[in-house]
Formats: C-alpha cells, structure tokens, sequence
C-alpha cells in the first residue's frame, strides 16, 4: 500500500460557491421564463452537482466560458471554465448583483462543494443568484492533471520515498506531460481574478458579492484590489492575509491549536484524570517512535470492515492529526486515539487514517496548487528555526515547495503581497482553535478595512460559515453591507466540542 498521507496533508493542508445586457450595463434580474437557460451572454443548461462530501445533489444551472489561457495571446490556446449557477429562491425584487463564491485549497473546485455552499448561503439565497466558477486547473474541465507518458493517472512517491528530490521528479514528470495540453505559468491567482471579472462581464452585472473560504480569501482580496469599482461586498472565511506565505507557518499555526486543545483538556476535570499526560506530549513520543520505527498494523477497514495490514509511519500521525485539527467533532478524538498509540495500540489510528486519506484523496488539484504557491509563495519562504522545536517540525513546509525548482511557474505582480486597504463592506470569519488560518491574521486584514468587522467563534476550527446563526447573519449582512451593525450574540451558544476520553465518546 502506498502510504502518502504526510505530504498529501501538506499539500492539502490549507486545509472550504435575463437579459442579455451588454458587459458593463446594469443587469436585469432573470425572469421566470430565463431563469433556467440564460444569465447576461451565458447560456447555462440544467444540471445536478454533487460531491462525495454531500449525501445528496444539488439542482443548478451549468455552462462553459472559454477565457486566453495566456492573456497576452487572446487567439492561441483557450480554455475552457466550468461555471455553475445557483438562482435566487425568492426573489421580490430587481437585485442584480449576484455572489460568488470562491473556493479555497489553492486546487480546489467551488461546483464540487455545492451542496454544502447552498447550505451556509442558504439565507443569502432566497433574492440573490450564487455563482461557482472553477478556478482554472481545477474541475472537470480545464485540470492540471499529473498523468505518465501513457496518459494514466501519475502514482504519488511513497511516504518513505517522499524527500524533497522525489516531489521534485514527480513534479517535472507531471509538467512533461502537460506539454502542448497546458502551460501551468498561466494558472495563477492574478489570472483566475482575471477570469472572475470576465465572467461577471458576460454575465451582465457591474457588481459582485465576494465569498472566499481559507485560499479563496486570498483571491477575494486581490479581486478587491484590483477591482474596487466592481466589489459590493466581502465576505472572509479562514483568512488568508495577502503578505501570508502560504505553507510557511503551519508548523506554528499547528502548535498554537495543539495548545488550546491541550488547554481545553487540563480545563475539564475528566479530561485532565483520563489524559494525566497531554496530548502534543504523547503525540510527539508516538511521532518519535515511529520515526525510528514505523510498524505494521492489523486492523479493519472503516469503510469495508475488513482486516488488513499496512505501515504506519511517523508522517501518518503528524499528517492525521493536522487535517484532524481543521474540525473540532474530528479534533476531539485525538486524546483518546493518541493515547491508545501511546500505549501501542495503533489500530484505531491506521484504521482513522485510512477513512480520512479516501475521504479527501482527489479533492485538490495538485499541478494548480503549486502554479500558485510556486509563484506567489515559494520565493517569498524564509524557513524559521522555530519550527524545529513544533510538532510539525520543518517538514511540512519543505514539501510544500519542493516541486517549485521542477515546476513552469509564472510571475505575481510586485503589489501582491500588499496588504488589502479598501472601504468595502466586509464582514471575516474566523474559528478559534483553527490550525491553519488562526484569529491573528482576520485582525491583521481587518487594520485595512475600516467598514469591516471580525467575528471569532468559540471552540471552532478552519472554516465556519455554515456554523449556528452565522448563515443568518451573512444573508444579513449581504443586504445591508452594514457588519457592525449585526447583533452577533446568537454565536454566544457555540462552545468546544469536549474531547472523547473513550471510544464510547464523552462524560456526561
């Protein structure tokens, strides 16, 4: 078996959707009889998306909308954009400017996450048009697949094999036999807002409501910059400031949700009589022991229930228990799950790690993740010598950018990494135990927009839009572009998630 849930997590690890006016002109809202077919110069057909994430589909509108993959040459090679119209539920009046929603990653596609999108903008829906457009390298339409030279889909190094050289080669590989199909220099951030600003031309609106989640936060506020005359609204969920090298902080982002779960923990009594020694303690003697010796573990299979035998290794543990830290009913087993490693128990463990490497294999685009990072992040990393001492350790950052020297990577602006200074209503999200986009950096987007406000939620992780009353109150804030306006105390009732002390779950 193929044991790659350390890197996979790394890469992954940022770790969230009528008229035929002319582009520029004042849009008409859909009418009944146009509603399903046409929106501005698109025209969309009936389609049903789902996700492997959602128990159920979704019913939308779906069309192409090809856009330059090289902006300098508008007549060589095109590409086409996979969009997906959501239409308003219940609309009274002629509001024309839709939402967009972007999707974070940087690789993943907004029209896989429909279902849940339509669940958290479900107030923002009922009078306005939700708009999901899959960034470019990512969806069905225009990926940047890693195949061989037969075309088959290109198999990740192992966990052992899995040192900066062979993400490298693996790398090289990919962009070899991308050639004459894509140039990945072109699949950048700039370029994707680029290809926003275009769709909302053709779509006939002069203004849209932004929502980004994690590294679709990223591309919401370049948006903004760029197109200031065009942005209604913000909306920042798990945020990403412009001047953040994306991967370069994890290891301390990690250790500072290790410690608040810890913290948690030593707050409840029978938490702190069943853990007498904390989880980052225990799970760095596990990461340890393993590191010197990874072992085969019996165990079943959570998805088929049956017995089999793989390798657990250092990187599965410290990979596990980074992806398991982004939600807190996930985080909360970690006590119990470590302490049974702790203890040479590794069943639950391999068997957890199993379900969670099928549950998010595929959902980021890999070829797109590093056009992006190895153009707007990878020269900007200083490595820290704080991260030796963290649970992650240097690890994790090195394999973020280790494809960069072997991948086509184009250029960012040299505002880029400025930091967003705008009047546009804005409102952040952010949850307080989150490992990757913690509170700190939604104040530091906040110092530059002085319409702006920051909501943190108690005990939450990464992403938390569709959490308790906050779809309420984004549709609210969506109508009135007012966010120190909003009575937030409804979040007042969402609290920790308590750890499991057994597999029973907790105490009462």
């Amino acid at each position: 078996m193929r044991n790659t849930h350390g890197w996979i997590a790394a890469l992954a690890a940022i770790c969230w959707l009528t008229g035929c006016n002319a582009p520029g002109d004042a849009a008409k809202a859909p009418t009944q009889e146009t509603a399903q077919r046409r929106f501005g110069e698109i025209a969309f057909e009936p389609c049903t998306l789902s996700s492997p994430m959602a128990p159920t589909g979704i019913d939308a509108q779906c069309a192409k909308f090809e856009v330059a993959e090289d902006p300098s040459q508008p007549k060589a090679r095109r590409i086409p954009l996979n969009i997906a119209w959501l239409p308003a539920k219940d609309r009274s009046g002629d509001i024309t400017d839709p939402v967009f929603f972007l999707a974070g990653g940087p690789g993943q596609a907004a029209t896989e996450y429909a279902s849940q999108i339509d669940l958290a903008l479900r107030d923002v829906r009922k009078q306005r048009d939700i708009v999901l457009i899959d960034q470019r390298g990512t969806g069905k339409l225009s990926p940047l697949v890693c195949r061989d030279a037969n075309g088959q889909p290109l198999e990740l190094p192992t966990s052992e094999e899995a040192d900066a050289s062979a993400i490298a080669d693996y790398a090289a590989t990919c962009a070899r036999n991308l050639q004459g199909k894509a140039d990945p220099r072109f699949y950048t951030t700039s370029q994707a807002i680029a290809d926003l600003d275009a769709v909302r031309a053709a779509l006939g609106v002069q203004q849209i409501n932004l929502v980004g989640v994690s590294y679709g936060t990223r591309v919401a506020q370049q948006y903004a910059a760029r197109f200031p005359q065009h942005t209604r609204t913000l909306v920042l969920d798990g945020v990403a400031p412009n001047e953040l090298v994306v991967g370069g902080e994890f290891a301390r982002t990690f250790e500072r949700a290790l410690e608040l779960q810890v913290a948690q923990c030593k707050g409840q009594p029978s938490c702190a009589a069943r853990f007498p020694q904390d989880l980052r303690t225990q799970l760095m003697a596990v990461k340890v022991r393993l590191a010197d010796a990874p072992v085969q573990v019996d165990y079943r299979d959570p998805s088929t229930a049956q017995r089999k035998r793989d390798t657990l290794t250092a990187d599965t543990v410290v990979g596990l228990t980074h992806l398991f830290s982004y939600m807190p009913q996930m985080a909360s087993l970690l006590p119990v799950v470590i302490d049974e490693a702790d203890r040479g128990h590794y069943e639950p463990l391999m068997a957890l790690a199993q379900m969670m490497t099928r549950e998010v294999g595929g959902q980021m685009n890999r070829g797109m993740q590093w056009s992006v990072i190895c153009a707007e992040d990878a020269d900007r990393y200083v490595a820290d010598p704080r991260d030796a001492g963290t649970v992650l350790g240097p690890d994790m950052a090195a394999a973020f950018f280790a494809a960069c020297p072997a991948w086509p990577h184009g250029a960012r602006p040299k505002e880029f990494a400025t930091p967003l200074r705008s009047d546009v209503p804005a409102l952040l999200l952010s949850g307080e135990l989150d490992p990757v986009t913690p509170p700190d950096y939604g104040e530091r987007v906040l110092n530059g927009l002085p319409n702006g406000r920051h909501l943190v939620l108690r005990g939450q992780g990464h992403n938390v839009g569709g959490l308790g009353c906050l779809p309420k109150l984004v549709g609210q804030f969506i109508e009135s572009r007012d966010a120190k306006s909003l009575d937030a105390t409804c979040l007042d009732t969402i609290d920790y998630v308590p750890p499991f002390t057994s597999f029973n779950g907790w105490e009462p």
